[in-house]
């Protein structure tokens, strides 16, 4: 690649190398790229680490890959770690770190084999290494165990440890590292202008999926395990029990989809749920919204959650989420462990409200992204955050 020469400037960028699962459309990814899109990147540089099945060659694009691309970022790959080919594994990321010496910090988001890459970045020659905790539990079954295990002593094996929440610390970083300072918590940022309310959007995006004189629940998630949709959708056929009126927005794609579409029509709910998939303008749907639920069995700290709250949505949210979660006045906790029926009534006795304006309140409570990204950009320089 060529060297753009504006200004003449020789000075290069600092580069930040963040390393995931991928870049598709998930929690981590969303906040990582509202981060980035605020930065100088004269100054900051984001590239990317992820993990896929096959080399680069055959990767298959995803969500995030064309405009980290069009902001300056590179992407590269690492084989998936399936803990049997944890030397193969080891070999890969000595091999990529003795080839790319260009990173000052790398930014580690998949904590389950953070203990495995950091101290191998540290060794060659990366100045800061960063575990950054996104989440506030595992999945069930041997490969929870096995993030456990390979988590151990992950305080140590980082010059710096973020979370996103206490619980999320505690979780990846055990009670006693929170305790002593070692884990700095900051809150996942979002854009909020971008969610802000907007009564004109709303009745735009009602009309546009047919339901403008509908009470309209949501949720936005992956569908997988650890969001619980199962549960949502009972808790939902107990609402369409109650009132004929109400439909259902779900946002997310995943491997759980077929199952819950299935479940849908099991329920005879099938004609009141909307299956949207991913979308890049997610803040036109929770315009549309009238309640946003979350029945999650565990969190980190819930960006979508956030967002909702911007969009001046109540939410009514499983009590394993973190209360710091909770930005405005907006959120009710409940337990995913009460039955169906008692979520619907709390639904049906909340559905009437009147939406405001949540930007500056969301702003005072930190929630915004480029409060966030000026301090990130001290990190990226080398001063304190």
């Amino acid at each position: 690649m060529e060297e753009s020469f504006h200004h003449m400037d020789t000075k290069k960028p600092i580069h930040v190398l963040h390393v995931l699962g991928g870049v598709g459309l998930g929690g981590a990814e969303s906040r990582i790229m509202d981060l980035y899109r605020q930065m100088d990147r004269d100054e900051i540089q984001f590239d990317f680490l992820v993990h896929s099945e096959y080399d680069m060659s055959v990767r298959k694009a995803q969500f995030y890959d064309e405009e980290i691309r069009s902001l300056g970022g590179h992407i590269y790959a690492l084989p998936k770690f399936k803990v049997v080919n944890y030397f193969a594994y080891r070999r890969a990321v000595e091999a990529f770190f003795a080839e790319h010496r260009e990173f000052r910090v790398v930014q580690g988001h998949m904590t389950s084999t953070a203990g495995i890459y950091l101290p191998i970045a540290k060794k060659a020659g990366v100045p800061v290494t960063v575990a950054h905790a996104r989440n506030a539990g595992v999945v069930k079954g041997p490969k929870g165990l096995a993030t456990k295990f390979f988590r151990r002593g992950l305080a140590k094996k980082a010059d710096f440890c973020f979370a996103c929440s206490a619980l999320a610390g505690e979780d990846v970083f055990g009670r006693k590292a929170v305790e002593a300072g070692k884990v700095r918590i900051i809150h996942n940022a979002i854009d909020v202008d971008r969610f802000t309310y907007d009564e004109k959007v709303r009745r735009m995006a009602r009309e546009e999926l047919g339901i403008s004189n509908k009470l309209v629940l949501g949720h936005v998630g992956r569908f997988e395990y650890q969001k619980n949709h199962p549960y949502l959708l009972e808790v939902f056929a107990e609402v369409c029990r109650k009132r004929a009126d109400v439909f259902l927005l779900l946002l997310g794609e995943g491997e759980g989809k077929p199952a819950m579409e299935e479940k849908c029509r099991q329920l005879g709910i099938a004609d009141r749920v909307l299956f949207l998939g991913n979308r890049k303008n997610t803040e036109w749907y929770y315009q549309a919204m009238d309640l946003f639920l979350l029945p999650s069995f565990f969190e980190g700290l819930p960006g979508v959650l956030v967002e909702a709250q911007a969009a001046g949505l109540r939410c009514i949210v499983s009590d394993t989420v973190t209360k710091e979660a909770q930005a405005v006045d907006l959120v009710s906790y409940m337990s995913i462990q009460e039955p169906a029926e008692r979520w619907a009534e709390e639904i049906i006795k909340q559905a009437d409200y009147v939406r405001r304006d949540t930007a500056q309140e969301l702003r005072t409570s930190g929630f915004d992204v480029r409060v966030q990204a000026e301090r990130y950009s001290r990190f990226y320089r080398g001063e304190s955050i």
